[in-house]
C-alpha cells in the first residue's frame, strides 16, 4: 500500500482569484501559468461560459514543496468558525519575547493585505495570532 506524498488544500470562497491572489502574498506562492493555447488566464477566461468565468483559481509553492491551494466559488457565505485552518509558520525554534516579536512582525506586514487580527493567544513562553484573511477564513501566525 503505498502513501500519498502530495495533498491540496481546498478553499470554498465567494471570489477565488482574489483570495488566491490574497494567499500568494501571504505564503510567497505564485499563481501558475495559464492553460496550453492561453497567452493569459484572462484568455482562458473569455473563452469559458459566462456561468464558468472566475469560478476558481489555484496557487502553489513555486518551490514545489507546500500544498497546492484551490479556491472554488460556492454559492453560500461563510457563516461559522472554520473547522480547518491553515497556521502561517514564522515563530518556529523561537520563545517568549523573541517568538511575540516575529509573529507581530508577521502580523503587521499581513493587516495591510486585508487580514484581519482577531486575537493573541500568549502564556508568557507560547503564543500564536488568531487573524482572518479577507474573506474571513480563520489562520493563524504561529
Amino acid at each position: 500500500m503505498s502513501s500519498i506524498k502530495q495533498f491540496q488544500v481546498t478553499f470554498d470562497c465567494a471570489e477565488p482569484e482574489r483570495l488566491a491572489r490574497f494567499w500568494c502574498e501571504v505564503l510567497g506562492y505564485v499563481v501558475p501559468p495559464p492553460p496550453g493555447g492561453f497567452a493569459t488566464w484572462d484568455d482562458y477566461e473569455r473563452s469559458r461560459s459566462a456561468e464558468d468565468r472566475g469560478s476558481w483559481c489555484a496557487c502553489g509553492d513555486p518551490s514545489g514543496v507546500g500544498p497546492r491551494l484551490y479556491f472554488q466559488r460556492v454559492p453560500e457565505g461563510k457563516v461559522v468558525k472554520n473547522r480547518l485552518h491553515l497556521d502561517v509558520r514564522v515563530g518556529t525554534g523561537l520563545v517568549g519575547e523573541e517568538r511575540l516579536a516575529a509573529l507581530e512582525a508577521e502580523c503587521a506586514r499581513l493587516i495591510p493585505l486585508g487580514a484581519v487580527r482577531v486575537r493573541l493567544l500568549y502564556d508568557g513562553t507560547d503564543s500564536c495570532i488568531v487573524m482572518q484573511d479577507i474573506e474571513g477564513n480563520e489562520f493563524c501566525v504561529d
